[in-house]
Parts: C-alpha cells; structure tokens; sequence
C-alpha cells in the first residue's frame, strides 16, 4: 500500500478551518527570511498556500542577509510581542553572522511553530504539554490516520538529528513503542531493520534503505528529501519496495504534505493559548 500523505493532509486542512471558523478572528503566522535561497523561497511558499487554504493570516517578512543579529532579534521580540501574533518561523540556514541557537532562544516558546526551542523540546523529553516538531508530529499523525497502533512494536528510525530522529523516538516511545534508533554508521544495519515492524528513515541520503534491507511485512517511512539528477528522492529505494513491503511513503507525496499541514494544528494550539 502506499500512503497517500497528499489525502492526509487535506483531512487535517479541513478539520482546522472548521476548528475555527466561528473565532473572533483567523490564527495568523509570521515568517522570517534572511536574503535569498530558492529553497526556502520555495518551502516559505508551500507553508504561505497552506495557511491561506484554511484562511488563516500568514506574514513574510524579508530581511537583508547583512542584518545585524542584534536587529533580528529586536524584529522577533516585537513579533513575541503582538497579540495578533500566534505563531512565528524564523527560516533556515540563516548568514553565518548570526547564531541560530539565539534566534531559537529569542523566539517565545508559545509562538514556537517549528518546535525547536529548548523550552519545548524539554516539555517533550518529560511528557509535558509543548510544541512538537513538524516532522515528527507529520509522522505520528500519519499512524494515527492510518489506525495503525504502535503500542508493543519495534520501530527502527534511522537518523538522529535534533529535528526529526531524536525528537521522534521520544513521541514514538510515549506512544508504548520499542525504538531502537540506528543511523548512517551503525553496523549491520539490515540486522534491525529486518527485524522492525516499523521503519522510518530521515539520514539525509539518497535511496539509502534498500529493498534486502526490508520484509514484505515492513512499514517504510521516508522522510528524506534529496534532488538527484533534477529530481527529487527520498533516503528510501521506493521503484524497488512500492509493490514489496506492506506500506511505504512515496517521495514526494508522503511526508511532506503531512509535515506542512501539522504546522496548522501547532499554530492553532497557539491561538487558542493551549499548547500541545
């Protein structure tokens, strides 16, 4: 089976515009963008159609790439400021003079859409209430809309960054799951992945998860997002596994989707002054 992360993400669109549709007014989103990049032009432009299909109020604030740190940071304290602000994105990578680790720490934890701020990624290390990175909120939503339940299965994810691996073997274990967490150096890697009822890969390389990797009754997750030759592929050999294992997300048309539509339940868990 594959996953069609496109339908998902237009189940999640309807049921947020009509969370709010009888507000006094519409959650609104601020985004941030130092100089020019194609993809971040390209990513701020998928989250800009997203928030105005449910209708909600999005802000894209273009900034020199010479802007001091210093007037940055002003810029999103005032933003931390305004009530009429629910959620605010700050876009990577960002000029080298300036420290992604203060731009995280300025933005306020309750306005925190992509979940990175250290006061939230804590709230999720203790089961706490807290805003929950996109990717992995995508791919926990994904089993929930699939009523696949993860109570008692072995889950293998492969990557261990602070913005998908870690953060997602934390809510895959606060959802009863056996984790094991392997990534580009572990050894006799097809050992767990063979083994796992679960797969999720987000390595950040090219068809790296390979069908004698899996079993027919593998679920494949794939996270990564790589061009090759002029096209995009993910971190999984999708032509050979698509019609071998038992589901798998294709790239793209997978994740993705998923992970720009959950951006909506994080903005709006701020609007409401309720975090997650």
């Amino acid at each position: 089976m594959i996953i069609d992360g496109k339908a998902i993400a237009e189940r999640i669109k309807g049921k947020a515009k009509n969370c709010c549709s009888d507000c006094y007014r519409k959650p609104n989103a601020v985004a941030f963008i130092l100089g020019e990049n194609p993809s971040s032009e390209a990513y701020l432009r998928m989250i800009e159609r997203t928030l105005k299909s449910v209708d909600f109020g999005y802000t894209l604030i273009r900034l020199p790439e010479t802007i001091s740190e210093e007037e940055l940071l002003q810029k999103i304290v005032e933003k931390n400021l305004d009530t009429e602000v629910d959620g605010i994105l700050v876009q990577m990578p960002l000029p080298e003079h300036i420290s992604e680790e203060r731009v995280i720490m300025t933005i306020a934890p309750e306005k925190d859409l992509d979940g990175f701020h250290p006061i939230n990624a804590g709230r999720l290390f203790k089961g706490e209430k807290g805003t929950r990175p996109c990717t992995p909120l995508a791919v926990i939503t994904i089993f929930k809309e699939l009523d696949i339940d993860l109570e008692g299965k072995y889950i293998v994810v492969i990557g261990r960054s602070n913005i998908v691996g870690k953060p997602l073997a934390v809510m895959l274990m606060q959802n009863n799951a056996t984790v094991t967490i392997c990534h580009s150096k572990t050894v006799d890697l097809e050992e767990h992945t063979r083994k796992a009822d679960i797969i999720i890969v987000a390595v950040g390389i090219p068809n790296f998860l390979t069908r004698d990797m899996v079993t027919e009754k593998s679920i494949v997750i794939d996270v990564g997002i790589n061009e090759v030759d002029g096209k995009i592929v993910g971190d999984v050999d999708y032509d050979s596994m698509k019609d071998y294992v038992h589901m798998i997300t294709p790239v793209p048309g997978g994740v993705g989707p998923v992970t720009n539509a959950v951006l909506l339940l994080n903005l709006i868990e701020h609007f409401r002054g309720v975090v997650r």
